[in-house]
Order: C-alpha cells, then sequence, then structure tokens
C-alpha cells in the first residue's frame, strides 16, 4: 500500500516512538493526525511539518476525547481528500507494581485500570472510532486494499519481569487480538500488524534508572543497545507497504528475553 497521499493517525505521535513513525510517514509524503496530551509538543511538530500535518489534544482513556479528535480528522479528509490510510495506536504507560507488596497489600486496582485503560481500552477505543472512515475509503492496487491497523505491544507481553502485572497483561491482550482483529477487517481489505519492542528509547524508558538500563541491555543478544525509534519507525513503514503481514506480531527485540528479576 502506498504511504504518500494517505492520512494516517498516530495516537501517542508528539513523542517517542510515535513521533518518529509521524516523521517518517511525513518524509515518505504523509498526511499525519497526530494525537496526544503533550499540545505545546504537538503544537511545534505541526509547524514544523507543515500543512500536512493536524495536532488533536486527546486523552485515549476517554471515549469523547478521541471522537472529538476523530471528527476534527474527520472533518481535515474531507478538505484535503487524502483518505485515512491507517492507524498506529502508539499510545502507552508503564506503571511497575508487584500484585502483592511486602505489606502484604495488593496493588490499587487504580493503578491496574490506569495501565490498561490505557494501553488496552484506548488502542480499542481509538480503532473502533477510526473505522468507519477507513472502511468507506477509496480502495487502491490489484488487492483492494483501504488501509492497515498498527499496535503496539511489547517484549512483556512474552516475558513479562516482576512488577509487570498489569503491563504485560495489557500488551499481551494487544497481542492475542492482532488475528481476530485482521480476520473481522479482512473483507473490507484492512489489515492488522503489532510490533512488540523491546528496550527502546522513549519518554517511558527515560523513567528507567541507570542501573536498569543497563540490566536490560545485558538481557540482549545482539545489538547490545536500546533500539531508536527510527528503527522503530523503519517498521512501521514497511508494515505499511508490505500487504502480506496481517494478523502477526513482529518482535523488535534484538533476541531479548526478559529475566526474571533485574
Amino acid at each position: 500500500m502506498k504511504i504518500a497521499e494517505r492520512t494516517y493517525v498516530i495516537s501517542g505521535g508528539a513523542s517517542g516512538l510515535g513521533l518518529a513513525t509521524a516523521r517518517d510517514l511525513h518524509a515518505h509524503g504523509a498526511y499525519v493526525s497526530l494525537l496526544d496530551l503533550n499540545s505545546d509538543s504537538g503544537s511545534k511538530i505541526v509547524s514544523e511539518l507543515g500543512s500536512r500535518a493536524k495536532f488533536f489534544e486527546v486523552d485515549v482513556s476517554d471515549t469523547d476525547s478521541i471522537a472529538e479528535a476523530i471528527k476534527g480528522t474527520g472533518a481535515w479528509v474531507k478538505e484535503t481528500g487524502k483518505d485515512i490510510g491507517g492507524v498506529v495506536a502508539g499510545a502507552g504507560v508503564g506503571l511497575p507494581g508487584l500484585i502483592i507488596d511486602k505489606k502484604n497489600e495488593p496493588i490499587p486496582i487504580s493503578s491496574i485500570d490506569f495501565v490498561l485503560n490505557i494501553n488496552l481500552r484506548g488502542t480499542l477505543d481509538l480503532i473502533r472510532q477510526v473505522l468507519p472512515y477507513m472502511t468507506t475509503a477509496n480502495h487502491e492496487g490489484p488487492d483492494g486494499e483501504r488501509g492497515v491497523i498498527i499496535m503496539i505491544a511489547s517484549s512483556a507481553a512474552f516475558d513479562g519481569q516482576m512488577g509487570q502485572v498489569a503491563y504485560a497483561a495489557s500488551k499481551g491482550a494487544v497481542a492475542s487480538l492482532t488475528l481476530p482483529l485482521a480476520r473481522d477487517l479482512s473483507k473490507y481489505g484492512i489489515r492488522a500488524v503489532t510490533i512488540a519492542p523491546a528496550l527502546f528509547d522513549s519518554n517511558m524508558t527515560k523513567m528507567l534508572s541507570s542501573k536498569v538500563k543497563l540490566s536490560l541491555m545485558n538481557a540482549m543478544e545482539f545489538p547490545k543497545r536500546a533500539g531508536q525509534p527510527e528503527e522503530f519507525a523503519r517498521v512501521v513503514r514497511d508494515s505499511v507497504e508490505n500487504s502480506m503481514l496481517n494478523g502477526t506480531v513482529i518482535r523488535l527485540d534484538g533476541a531479548m528475553r526478559m529475566p526474571a528479576r533485574l
């Protein structure tokens, strides 16, 4: 599928992996609709990228907030005539916590809800609200393709560490829903792909201590370093362009298998 002259909706698009993705797709001729809570960063990025970029301040755990952004994106698409060709659900959080602590206190349900509401519910809510625009878009190419849904899981979906029950649950769910989503959307010519990165330079990993980062990098086989956002964006681009990528989860982790504890 062609990237140029199509609109891509990217949540978490004002920083980290989402921003790298937005820059890469934009550099290849895409229109990008950036959804993020950071309005200052979002406004600066739009000023930098120009007329093929729009920013919407969005809390992906709030259905109405997503709805306003998608309504605004839909209106923009009507102006430009550039159909929505894809969604990159990049908004995510990590809030580590043992299921029961040393004081024999269970993790607060509010902590679990916070992670699940953004990483899982927010992903599904964004996708379901964008889809009516995608299913009615013009198809292209010999396969009659309309677009692609790209989600972000994590290596924690497969080998989560202590304290990652909520995070691993949210990312494991995203990985698990990839195939049924692809099956639901196959009749519309829309694909579903999930990327599961390990340690990448991002706002989330910036919060980790140097000791934790070193321990994680030591668990990587090759290369022994954090992934770069541009390397993630390259896989997103290939997921858009390669129509045989569908219903699958791509591990992007330098052969890393996380140990039980750091």
